[in-house]
């Protein structure tokens, strides 16, 4: 999917290591709300955090509910490259499928934004975990981009630090420290 030729603004929504991660230059970060999706552990991870013998998890924007996150506003000069940048690194097993979204901002006014959605048909997708199983699945899995539970860390503290709060994520964590701790 290009960038349609008509949009005056492209904006990416970031709900995960996106947010604190992105890995491209930026005109613009604001929060937003996107609805009808979640921010939710659901995608095996066989790459970035974990291996196939050995996944880890990581996050998805799934159907149903409001999601908080970052819109960045991108440069028109640097639009290709923001999207062949993200289908390098969010599309590397096919888990996610690349949609344009509206996204509300704190003012009211609503955009279309780029992201990267669950697809729940795949063989990575998973749902229902409990915040034990999700915890006992992050812990000890490590993939290319380094330990699963750096990124669940990073992902809840920079959660914290834009004033996002998602209660199952930090249970998660909370979880995550205790089964350390006990080791």
């Amino acid at each position: 999917m290009p960038v349609p030729a008509d949009m005056d603004e492209f904006w990416v929504f970031g709900y995960g290591s996106l947010m604190w991660n992105p890995g491209f230059d930026y005109l613009e970060r604001q929060i937003v709300t996107a609805h009808g999706f979640h921010r939710a552990l659901c995608i095996r991870s066989w790459v970035h955090r974990g291996t196939q013998e050995r996944p880890g998890l990581v996050l998805g924007l799934d159907r149903g509910g409001a999601c908080r996150g970052v819109a960045f506003r991108i440069a028109p000069e640097k639009w290709e490259w923001v999207v062949a940048y993200l289908r390098e690194r969010e599309l590397v097993t096919n888990v996610y499928v690349e949609r344009l979204i509206p996204v509300r901002f704190s003012d009211g006014s609503r955009k279309t934004a780029l992201t990267y959605t669950a697809d729940r048909h795949h063989h990575q997708y998973v749902s229902g975990l409990t915040v034990d199983h999700a915890a006992e699945t992050v812990v000890g899995a490590q993939g290319k981009s380094g330990p699963n539970t750096d990124y669940l860390r990073n992902t809840v503290a920079h959660l914290r630090e834009l004033g996002i709060r998602d209660s199952w994520m930090e249970a998660v964590a909370e979880r995550i420290d205790l089964l350390q701790a006990a080791d």
